[in-house]
């Protein structure tokens, strides 16, 4: 399976989940996402068969080391550009579409980058030193 983006969007609400409940299941992804059953379901198999999650007895979802490492990378990357998109003066909710696009699209080298650009930035602009 080629990791897509809603591969990457999947894995990423499950590390969410997870930080707030004591265990993810399919529900709670369908609520989370608004999706049917069936095709939450359909995508956890998907899922599971290329190794990037677990499904207990329970039908308790938690990530493998792939699919958690994936989840982190999406979820550093979307709280990141949200919160810089944000403090540049987006609206929210336009901060946090743009942010759910580029997330997936922007390689490791320059969300690097960006994160070294925007930290000099927030020294010299946002906590300028003191006269």
């Amino acid at each position: 399976m080629k990791m897509q983006e809603s591969a990457q969007d999947y894995l990423e609400s499950i590390l969410i989940l997870s930080e707030q409940k004591d265990y993810v299941r399919a529900t709670d992804i369908c609520n989370y996402f608004g999706y049917a059953r069936a095709t939450v379901s359909v995508f956890m198999k998907q899922l599971k068969e290329n190794g990037y999650v677990n499904i207990d007895e329970h039908n308790h979802i938690t990530l493998t080391d792939s699919g958690l490492a994936i989840a982190k990378q999406m979820y550093e990357r979307h709280k990141f550009l949200s919160n810089a998109f944000k403090k540049m003066g987006v609206p929210e909710d336009i901060a946090t579409r743009d942010a759910c696009r580029m997330e997936h699209y922007v390689s490791s080298e320059t969300f690097e980058a960006m994160k070294k650009a925007y930290a000099l930035y927030e020294d010299k602009v946002l906590r300028p030193s003191e006269p």
